[in-house]
């Protein structure tokens, strides 16, 4: 182990290259803050992903025209009540329903907005539950409710949607007909599903005749062997549709299966960013191995100094090993700060712009971990330079002008 007159020495040359050490710490914590920032949202995501997973939603199905995207039919494709009925039949479905989709008009006295308006069936307990949400005040609908709808979020805040917050009871007009607010739904954490309207499918048919097609099929199946209930949807769908295999005009997707490639795009994305985080550590590494090679070069008399006061090669070594070991150190445990105040900041701007999925996940192990990650750092970087400190002829040294 180093010893305690060999610490103070390092630190007493760290003190005197003020400067240069500052541009070596700070090379490192750029780096660490970066892999921070990334992984506690990553991680974050992940988290989100893995409570969609646990969820109700997990045992449902969506069907979904082909080029529809889930809103409405495009190029004649369309989803009706007898795709319904096939859905209910095949193997492992015990209950389907469709879901409506359209843009609508909604008005507060002179301002108006666009948003997505949904409806579906009442009845059909797990429509919500595949949303996995809850109504947060009021009530959500009931079978046969004309002229009330519910509403997201954000309508209950004020300069969220409109400058003025609807309330319970409310009258509020879309696509120019005056509806009754019945409840307002729990946050979801994204702007978009935060500001959706529900009614009843008959209250959409009534807003919206023309409309022709439902948006998505929902359909509740046997979790314990989905894809083959997902197998048995698509064959039934096929013979009613008439479509060939590998022609389908539709697609089934588990919720699973959404989860799934989410994850797979966020492993893509969040391996990205580390690895440019990971090639600023190498750039930080290789500048303090550079910091330490100079510190060498400088001391190259001093070093002949101490060896020939009997300083063995071990404690040079070890005096710059420390050197290097305790800016990695210092500069993770900064790095780790700044990066936990840069995301703690971050996930409070993003739930007050209404992303409150997006929020990074703080563990001891990655404090800890990104520490110890630069520190090992550190040392890695001044190995070199010590060992060639430590080979130091101290004849040669004395020598050098």
């Amino acid at each position: 182990m180093i010893g305690e007159e060999s610490i103070k020495y390092s630190l007493r040359n760290l003190k005197q290259n003020k400067g240069r050490s500052f541009l070596t710490i700070f090379s490192i914590l750029v780096g660490i803050s970066t892999i921070f920032i990334f992984i506690s949202f990553g991680w974050g995501l992940y988290d989100y992903a893995n409570e969609l997973t646990s969820s109700s939603s997990a045992d449902k199905v969506l069907i979904m025209p082909k080029t529809a995207g889930g809103f409405g039919a495009v190029d004649g494709i369309i989803l009706n009540e007898t795709d319904v009925h096939e859905i209910e039949k095949a193997a492992g479905v015990y209950d389907a329903t469709g879901l409506y989709y359209d843009a609508a008009l909604v008005k507060q006295n002179r301002d108006q907005r666009y948003t997505f308006l949904i409806g579906y069936d009442p009845k059909k307990d797990f429509v919500m539950e595949s949303f996995n949400v809850d109504v947060e005040e009021g009530r959500l609908l009931i079978a046969g409710d004309m002229r009330n709808v519910v509403l997201g979020h954000n309508y209950g805040l004020p300069d969220k949607i409109f400058s003025k917050p609807f309330e319970l009871n409310d009258n509020i007009e879309i696509n120019g007909i005056n509806l009754k607010i019945v409840g307002f739904m729990e946050e979801i954490g994204n702007p978009q599903d935060d500001s959706q309207l529900y009614v009843t499918n008959e209250q959409f048919e009534e807003m919206l005749p023309a409309t022709e097609s439902y948006g998505q099929i929902i359909a509740k199946v046997n979790i314990k062997d989905i894809e083959k209930v997902n197998e048995n949807i698509e064959r039934n769908l096929r013979k009613s549709r008439d479509v060939e295999e590998g022609k389908e005009d539709f697609y089934v997707q588990s919720f699973d299966e959404l989860i799934e490639a989410f994850s797979s795009a966020l492993n893509l994305i969040i391996g990205f960013v580390i690895l440019i985080a990971l090639i600023s550590v190498l750039v930080s590494t290789i500048n303090t191995a550079n910091t330490m090679i100079t510190s060498v070069l400088e001391r190259y008399k001093e070093i002949g100094v101490l060896k020939a006061m009997g300083a063995r090669n071990s404690s040079i070594f070890e005096i710059f090993l420390f050197e290097s070991a305790f800016l990695g150190l210092v500069a993770g445990t900064i790095g780790v700060i700044f990066g936990w105040a840069v995301s703690a900041l971050g996930g409070i701007i993003l739930k007050n712009l209404g992303w409150g999925f997006l929020q990074p996940y703080f563990s001891v192990y990655l404090f800890a971990g990104l520490i110890l990650f630069a520190g090992i750092t550190g040392a890695l970087s001044g190995v070199f330079p010590a060992i060639r400190a430590a080979k130091t002829n101290p004849v040669d040294a004395l020598r050098k002008e």
